[in-house]
Formats: structure tokens, sequence, C-alpha cells
């Protein structure tokens, strides 16, 4: 006994989706009428600003120190002698806010004297030291 139909006996090619896009506006929605009900405010103590603010200073303008050839040294464009750098240094780490140290050397400056004016800066209390390159 063979049951027949009027089929080829392929598989089902076309798939129902309207009970999906049914489903999906139902739960969309759900969340549109929900979401809005979902923000509470909350209490926020924001600070009061105070009357005697203190204005931000300047920053101080760097100090310009040359190593040239011949291991001479120049403070923003004057000569200086090495033992005079030290105490100059130390006059200008207690400034507030205390510049920056730039330290510009020649192609032809001998590493030993940017080490010691390096060591200098750091015994006299200089926090804020760069390397300056010249074209």
């Amino acid at each position: 006994m063979a049951f027949s139909s009027n089929s080829s006996g392929g598989a089902m090619a076309d798939i129902n989706v309207t009970p999906l896009v049914d489903v999906m506006l139902v739960l969309l929605i759900i969340f549109m009428v929900t979401a809005p009900m979902a923000s509470y405010q909350i209490q926020v103590d924001l600070p009061q600003p105070s009357k005697n603010l203190e204005q931000p200073k300047d920053p101080p303008k760097p100090i310009r120190l040359r190593i040239d050839g011949n291991g001479q040294l120049f403070w923003d464009g004057s000569p200086l002698p090495t033992a005079a750098l030290y105490p100059q240094l130390q006059i200008e780490a207690t400034r507030d806010p205390q510049p920056t140290l730039e330290l510009e050397t020649n192609g032809e400056a001998r590493y030993d004297v940017l080490a010691n004016v390096l060591s200098t800066a750091k015994n006299a209390g200089m926090e804020k030291i760069g390397f300056v390159e010249t074209m």
C-alpha cells in the first residue's frame, strides 16, 4: 500500500517568517514602552566654586644651556664658568614653578662634559631637563 502525493518529494523551500516578525514587533513595542520607565534620577551634590581661586602660574621661560665643542658652557647665550653652574642651578631649582633646563650640545662636544652637567643639574635639584636639537 503506497501513499502518494502530488508533490515531487523535494524539501520545502519556503519558510514562513510571519510569526517571527510578529514576535519581534511585539518585543520591540514592549522595550519601547518599558525603556523610558527604567530611567531614574540621581541626586548629585556638586561642589560650589570657591571665591579665592588661585590663578594658574605662567610657566617660566626655559633655561637654554649650550655646550660647545671646547666644553665651554653658555647660559642663555652668555658664557658661564663651570664652577658657577651648580649655584646658578640651585637658584633656579628653588623657583616655583621650576623652569625647564634645555641642554643644547655641539656635535663636537665631549660626553664627559655633558655627563658632568647632567649630574650637576640633578644634584642641584633640577627636575625638568630636556635635550634640544638644533638644525
